[in-house]
């Protein structure tokens, strides 16, 4: 969703708790520009009120979100997900992100993609994949691009292992800095991840031990502290003898 408004004026409540009704943003006092409402916001007339509990955050140059976890993802555009394909149409492939409805990706959806060109993807293949449309009347479409049409990190992500967390281990393992559990693993072994906000991982490493130590590592990080993240990832090491 788009607001012609202003985000020049910060607001206090960035990165801290809201409530459904608080007020985020009163749009009559700001300066006519854009600004992008993300999940858990919505604009009444002139103000923005969040529908949801959770942490409000803001990402420059202009889009605000409430973050949460939850198990339940709500699809918002540019958002980057892991998506299981469902099934494959002549124009389509449809995809499940774990949202509320199926999602489609356009078989041209795709760095050069033509109609000579197709991919074909097999019932069950992992993709990762951009949210380009997404709103409450509408199956979410998805992309293997990035905004300048190539393909980036996007497409089919192969082997390795998939689990689901929630929405805010999702976030919390994007954030930046690194997140202190990926840290502390990064500094022992070598592996391959790919996260999505609609709270799916993906790992890939060279032996099944190392991706179930991971695979622990993560799931048992969201509620602890950075030194605690830490100390747990030196314990599961002891263990697994890596």
């Amino acid at each position: 969703m788009e607001v012609e408004k202003s985000t020049s004026l910060p607001t206090s409540l960035i990165d801290k708790s809201v409530f459904p009704g608080d007020i985020i943003l009163d749009l009559t006092s700001m300066p006519d520009q854009t600004i992008k409402l993300g999940a858990g916001l919505r604009q009444d007339c002139d103000v923005v009120s969040a529908v949801k509990y959770g942490i409000l955050r803001f990402k420059k140059p202009n889009k605000y979100w409430v973050e949460s976890s939850q198990k339940r993802y709500v699809p918002s555009a540019e958002d980057t997900v892991l998506g299981v394909v469902m099934d494959a149409k002549p124009d389509n492939f449809l995809v499940d992100i774990k949202g509320p409805m199926i999602a489609f990706l356009p078989v041209l959806a795709f760095e050069g993609g033509t109609r000579r060109n197709i991919p074909k993807f097999e019932i069950g293949t992992l993709l990762y994949v951009r949210v380009v449309k997404a709103n409450n009347c509408m199956n979410p479409e998805l992309s293997c691009t990035d905004a300048s049409g190539k393909a980036a990190e996007f497409g089919p992500l192969r082997d390795g292992y998939m689990f689901e967390t929630s929405t805010g281990l999702a976030r919390m393992l994007l954030s930046s800095p690194t997140c202190p559990v990926l840290e502390a693993l990064g500094k022992k072994l070598s592996f391959e991840i790919a996260v999505g906000l609609n709270g799916r991982v993906w790992v890939n490493a060279s032996s099944p031990s190392t991706v179930i130590l991971i695979s622990n590592a993560i799931m048992r990080s969201e509620f602890l502290s950075a030194a605690q993240q830490k100390i747990m990832v030196e314990k599961l090491m002891q263990r697994f003898q890596v």
